[in-house]
Order: structure tokens, then sequence, then C-alpha cells
């Protein structure tokens, strides 16, 4: 399964790109993320719950942050086990300076479901996809617009 998309998100560049490396940040914007766990350097154990169609139960997983060139890019890898199945998924992030204060930020995915959950059809997999992606692009933007109040 494949996807990409893009999202404007307010603040500057290296404001964003800070942000979406920020492991406070993105245990609140994982969709479903108990608890995130520093393991070693940009690498994090993640307990998750998801409760979405047959994706629904939990998955210990790995969230490894590489291919870091700050501010602009960086590969987001997430590896998840529990007993829906298993979730490799890789994501892309690109950011570009849209005027001042914006950043257009550009995504890139690939996922890779086994076990129960891949019975459900890529078609629907791929609609649970977009919906978890679009869910952790909302909530980052919330919380980077909740950031720059506060400052």
């Amino acid at each position: 399964m494949e996807g990409k998309g893009e999202i404007k998100l307010p603040g500057n560049k290296e404001e964003v790109f800070n942000q979406l490396m920020d492991p406070d940040v993105l245990e609140k914007c994982i969709m479903g993320c108990k608890n995130l766990e520093k393991i070693e350097e940009n690498k994090y154990k993640a307990d998750l719950s998801v409760g979405i169609a047959a994706v629904k139960g939990k998955y210990d997983a790995t969230i490894t942050l590489d291919n870091v060139e700050e501010p602009n890019f960086y590969t987001l890898i997430v590896h998840g086990e529990g007993n829906p199945g298993i979730v490799d998924a890789e994501g892309n992030i690109h950011l570009d300076s849209d005027g001042a204060n914006e950043t257009l930020l550009h995504y890139t995915y690939t996922a890779d479901i086994k076990g129960k959950v891949a019975s459900i059809g890529q078609r629907m997999l791929g609609g649970v996809a977009k919906l978890i992606i679009n869910d952790f692009f909302k909530k980052a933007k919330k919380e980077l617009q909740r950031q720059q109040s506060a400052s």
C-alpha cells in the first residue's frame, strides 16, 4: 500500500521540523499512542491501541526517525506487532517554507500489513491508512497552533 499528500502547517520550517521530531508531540499525535518511551537516539517503543475496523487492537511498536536532514527531511519508520497482525510502514516527510510563518509538508508512505488484518483487503486498508495519517497531521497542526499561541 502506498500514498502521498501534503498539508500546510503553521510556523517556519525550523519550528515545524523541531516539533515533529519532539517525542512529546509524537506521542500526542500518533493515533492510539498510550506511551512513547525512548530506547535510543531517534528510536522509541510505543504502546498503541487502535480502534478502527479490522485494524482494531493493541500493538507493540517501534518508531524510528531515520535519514534526518534538519530542517528539511526525515523518514518515520513504524514496525508494530499485535493480535490483529503486523504493520510495517515507512513515511518520508519533506518540509518546504511557504511564506514567512507557514510550512508546506509533503509526505509519501508505504505500508505492508500481515496477519489477520491483511485479510480485510487493500481498499479498506487504504482508507484506514488515510484516516490514521490525516489524524496525525490534524493533531500535529493543532499542537503547533497551541504552542504558537502559548509563546
